[in-house]
């Protein structure tokens, strides 16, 4: 059996990909909330071509992901 923390963010990957996702927000002025979910949007997007910056979250975690098994 093996304790864990009921809360290990360092294991988690979509806790630096929102990270990362905040300081590229973190200088705006405030800013209507239609407009900050637009550009949320648009900084998702842009993450979904970059596969290395996606990989490099769950390499920061010191975890790998399975490989996809055929059904």
């Amino acid at each position: 059996m093996f304790l864990l923390s009921a809360y290990a963010p360092e294991l988690n990957p979509v806790e630096g990909l929102w990270a990362h996702v905040k300081r590229s927000l973190a200088n705006l002025a405030s800013v209507a909330l239609d407009k900050l979910e637009t550009l949320v949007r648009n900084r998702l997007k842009r993450l979904q071509y970059r596969p290395g910056v996606l990989d490099g979250f769950f390499a920061g975690t010191g975890l790998r992901p399975d490989a996809p098994t055929p059904p």
